[in-house]
């Protein structure tokens, strides 16, 4: 039988067969469309499962989703913005499949606590920092889901210091300072010409001011939400993952020191903050472990 893993990604849509030798050269996926989303989900599963019966399918969705309904609303599809019934649209491609969802950052948790950074680590937070900035928490073992399913939004944390709008229609959110998006804009706002995040970390390596300070700026944040969401949780492991956070030490450094600045209590002293080792199968891998629970239900 057949088990299937969906991405509703912040960049791609993307599907893969869990099996147990799963590597990222498996992956089908295609950039997030501008139309006809629905279509192309359908066509990235069914050219999965090739013509095989489905037993289950497990979903990564970004959010904000209803866990209850199974729609979700992701930010980045505009087409689905009013809610689009995903979990029902994928069981009725694969009737006899059980179908199960779950936020991105939920999925994230699940990867890293499965198969990642945080095995045998029973209190941790997990952040992606992307196109948008994206997590979930373990408390005693468990994922931590939320009333609707939308907890662990590490991305809207709000960070001292900072004033920025963000895409949520807040202000100062640590995704309107670290996320990819808003960093390359303050760096190109300060002089800085490049494109991209992997422009920004290779000219800081190099030593241009302004790429230094961006990430620094990107840093201290991201280090300041970690702090706040320890001293809430009492956590004692944070894996930070994505594009972003692979610009090295100049992002890692000034995290790293606003860390030791203000997870100053007692109970924290034993915080480590440590690298992703998923890459990009992070939000897939959790998606298989949501299908699998799903058969066991």
């Amino acid at each position: 039988m057949t088990i299937l893993a969906l991405e509703i990604g912040t960049t791609r849509l993307a599907a893969i067969e869990i099996a147990d030798d799963v590597g990222s050269d498996q992956v089908q996926q295609i950039p997030i469309p501008r139309q006809a989303a629905w279509d192309k989900v359908r066509e990235l599963l069914l050219r999965i499962a090739a013509g095989r019966e489905v037993a289950a399918v497990g979903i990564a969705s970004g959010g904000p989703i209803d866990m209850a309904s199974g729609v979700v609303a992701p930010m980045q599809i505009q087409e689905w913005q009013a809610g689009f019934p995903l979990v029902e649209s994928v069981q009725k491609l694969f009737p006899a499949a059980s179908v199960a969802m779950a936020l991105d950052g939920v999925c994230l948790s699940l990867a890293e606590r499965h198969f990642g950074a945080t095995r045998e680590v029973m209190d941790s937070l997990s952040i992606h920092v992307s196109e948008t900035v994206f997590g979930g928490v373990m408390v005693g073992g468990f994922v931590v889901v939320g009333r609707t399913g939308n907890a662990g939004q590490v991305g809207h944390v709000l960070v001292p210091g900072y004033d920025t709008p963000c895409g949520c229609g807040g202000r100062g959110c640590l995704e309107s300072v670290a996320g990819a998006p808003a960093l390359t804009a303050w760096a190109r706002r300060q002089g800085w010409v490049g494109n991209s995040v992997a422009d920004l970390a290779a000219d800081a390596q190099a030593g241009d001011r302004i790429a230094v300070a961006a990430l620094e700026r990107a840093g201290t944040a991201t280090g300041r939400a970690i702090a706040s969401v320890a001293a809430l949780l009492d956590i004692d492991r944070v894996v930070v993952g994505g594009p972003v956070a692979a610009a090295g030490s100049a992002l890692w450094k000034p995290l790293q020191s606003a860390v030791a600045m203000h997870a100053r209590l007692p109970f924290l002293p034993g915080l480590r903050v440590v690298p992703s080792e998923l890459e990009d199968l992070g939000l897939l891998a959790g998606a298989g472990v949501i299908a699998l629970s799903s058969q066991s239900e």
